[in-house]
């Protein structure tokens, strides 16, 4: 077996460039995070950490569902789900990556799922007006609005630059506030 086999294109310094590496990569990430991930997370998290070739991680996806180490959910956004030799092969063979890299690509999954997560738990409305944009912001804490803010911003960039802050961390914003309307 070659050492390196794999394109190395877009790879980061420290990245896989061997295609073994690359499908035990992807059953540690798909066997260790609390909630499924689809293909498309998937791709994101590696590829935008420069873990992998984009090319070769979809190759190698291909092949660890073909020989059975992860299955597929069928479904719009088809969800990926470890089987039980993929668990007891990742266990075997994850500790041959290297350490940074499994960090790397976990820290990049919670954060990607974080993310996900706000989105799905907090509401966020942009409106496009004719010299600016109206960004309403909600902080619910399940069917219950905690509160409710509208802004207006010069353009749809700011807007977006606006919705990404909240989402960042909705909470501390909604705590900021709460403590400036009690101060």
């Amino acid at each position: 077996m070659e050492l390196y086999d794999a394109f190395t294109e877009g790879i980061e310094p420290g990245g896989l460039r061997n295609r073994n590496e690359i499908k035990t990569l992807i059953c540690y990430l798909v066997s260790h995070l609390d909630t499924p991930i689809t293909k498309g997370q998937l791709n994101d998290i590696i590829c935008e950490e420069g873990l992998a070739n984009y090319f070769e991680l979809n190759q190698a996806l291909s092949e660890v569902i073909d020989n059975g180490n992860i299955s597929i959910k069928k479904g719009d956004d088809p969800e990926l789900y470890i089987t039980e030799i993929g668990k007891q092969n990742t266990q075997t063979l994850e500790k041959d990556l290297p350490y940074t890299v499994r960090e790397t690509a976990l820290n990049a999954a919670v954060r990607l799922q974080t993310r996900l997560r706000r989105e799905r738990e907090h509401k966020i409305e942009i409106i496009r007006l004719e010299k600016g944009c109206d960004i309403t912001m909600s902080v619910l804490d399940g069917e219950d609005v905690l509160m409710s803010v509208t802004i207006f911003v010069a353009d749809y960039e700011q807007a977006l630059a606006v919705k990404e802050k909240f989402l960042s961390d909705p909470v501390n914003v909604y705590s900021n506030i709460v403590a400036l309307l009690m101060a």
